[in-house]
């Protein structure tokens, strides 16, 4: 049973507020002790609880209780003289509701928050951040349309979860919906899967075979890592966004489908258009409606819910207060993926035990990130971690400089000049250039050793383009 909202409120209010009191029955159900709202908690899902500022005895480990037993409920703050969400206890609770901004206000305020609730839930979103609420309502306004969409957000963090939503919710929920990892498959092989293959377009192809374009026909297609294709792949999936027609290989009649492309990228694609690696015409014409699915890092409210969630799965017995402190206060670079598989692997070492501090310490320290708070193995000397620290940092003023750089020269009489001390800078002459030089060889080369050779994943441990590496490379004579 759901019950939309609670007031957790004194036993009498002031005098003075007692105007305010016929705003807050028609609302919701009053509770008048925490022991009361607990066993409430237990019997029922409550979709918001609002807590009067008069309210004795709140602090945060009894928020932190309240959301242990109803992580998915949002808790606000009941204020009869004004006020905002801040530091100190204000920052416990999700937001402020200002009773003195009128009766009509304070119900289309609970009414908005109700209706995103619904809105997570329709489309199986767990967490209660807003972030993500505004994920769940572009969702509802998107999801009617043939419009393509382009998700946005770092691995793990449920873009293909995203993607079904809004296929779900279409038109063409009752037609196929297929989905395609474009960066685990080589170009040639992408293309058949894409668009299918004639008799003998290749070695081995012994028959016809439709693609995934023919086989989504009428509902969609899902092209996860999109930014992973060739400028060749590229021109084709533009081709298919405008008009629906492409060629199999191997074949000369056109194919047709009447399919709607959902993409979508871990990659910052307006550097891979800088770079060329991503045309510019291709990406407007799938970012037609872009949705940024921001990491658990930017969205630290959606942890604990995903946490209780995964748990009921695993049917865990539950974590200690330290372990709860550590889970949120870990950054999740593997994001709500990383989070599944943490409890999935608790789930299988410990389905009987509450879970310790010192667990999720143990599982932490094997993940082998840097986090921002919690000290863990990078593999890297201080010395190392230093260096690269420095080396990324002057790549980023290094292109900034370029630009006021180019910007200056190009109005300067003395252009020839400042462009021969370049070039001897380039040569390596002695000062701090040419120790700058040293320092990005030796990086380079130790991110080659590292990574086996393998020069995209180098380019992608220094933080820049292949184009760049490449030209590093040359100059240095490492290539």
């Amino acid at each position: 049973m759901i019950q939309k909202v609670v007031i957790l409120a004194g036993r009498e209010l002031p005098e003075r507020d007692l105007q305010f009191d016929r705003i807050l029955k028609p609302i919701g159900e009053y509770i008048f002790e925490l022991s009361e709202l607990y066993t409430l908690l237990k019997e029922r899902t409550v979709e918001v609880i609002l807590v009067a500022e008069n309210f004795p005895g709140i602090n945060s480990g009894i928020i932190r209780k309240i959301r242990m037993r109803a992580p998915l409920t949002d808790i606000w703050k009941i204020s009869f003289s004004g006020g905002h969400p801040g530091v100190g206890e204000d920052a416990l609770f999700d937001g402020i509701i200002n009773i003195q901004d009128g009766k009509d206000a304070v119900a289309n305020k609970i009414n908005q928050i109700i209706s995103q609730k619904g809105l997570l839930r329709k489309f199986n979103l767990v967490g209660r951040s807003e972030k993500l609420k505004a994920v769940a309502e572009t969702i509802e306004r998107i999801a009617p349309t043939d419009i393509s969409v382009l998700i946005i957000g770092p691995s793990g963090s449920g873009k293909e979860l995203v993607a079904r939503a809004i296929h779900e919710n279409s038109r063409r929920a009752e037609k196929r919906f297929v989905a395609v990892n474009c960066g685990a498959l080589a170009e040639g092989v992408l293309e058949s899967e894409l668009f299918g293959h004639e008799k003998g377009a290749f070695t081995g192809s012994v028959g016809k075979r439709e693609g995934l374009f023919i086989q989504a026909n009428g509902g969609t297609i899902f092209l996860d890592e999109i930014g992973e294709t060739k400028p060749d792949m590229q021109v084709k999936l533009l081709r298919v966004l405008e008009d629906g027609i492409f060629y199999p290989v191997g074949g000369d009649k056109p194919a047709h489908s009447d399919v709607r492309v959902i993409a979508a990228t871990n990659r910052d694609l307006s550097e891979a258009i800088h770079e060329g690696h991503f045309r510019e015409d291709l990406y407007f014409r799938l970012g037609v409606i872009k949705i940024n699915l921001h990491g658990l890092f930017e969205r630290r409210e959606d942890i604990l819910p995903l946490l209780c969630h995964f748990a009921s799965r695993e049917k865990l017995k539950g974590f200690s207060d330290g372990a709860i402190d550590l889970l949120l206060r870990y950054d999740w670079p593997g994001n709500v993926r990383q989070l599944r598989n943490f409890v999935t692997r608790m789930g299988a070492l410990h389905p009987a035990g509450e879970i310790s501090a010192h667990e999720v310490q143990q599982f932490i320290a094997e993940q082998g990130f840097t986090q921002k708070q919690l000290p863990v193995p990078t593999g890297h000397t201080p010395e190392e971690a230093g260096h690269e620290l420095i080396y990324r940092t002057l790549l980023y003023l290094g292109s900034e400089i370029k630009m006021l750089r180019d910007l200056i020269t190009e109005n300067l009489p003395a252009r020839q000049e400042l462009e021969s001390e370049e070039e001897s800078s380039s040569k390596g002459e002695p000062g701090q250039g040419g120790t700058m030089q040293k320092m990005e060889k030796e990086l380079i080369e130790s991110a080659l050793a590292e990574a086996g050779g393998n020069r995209k994943a180098v380019a992608r441990k220094l933080g820049i383009g292949e184009r760049t590496l490449y030209r590093k490379l040359k100059k240095y004579n490492l290539s």
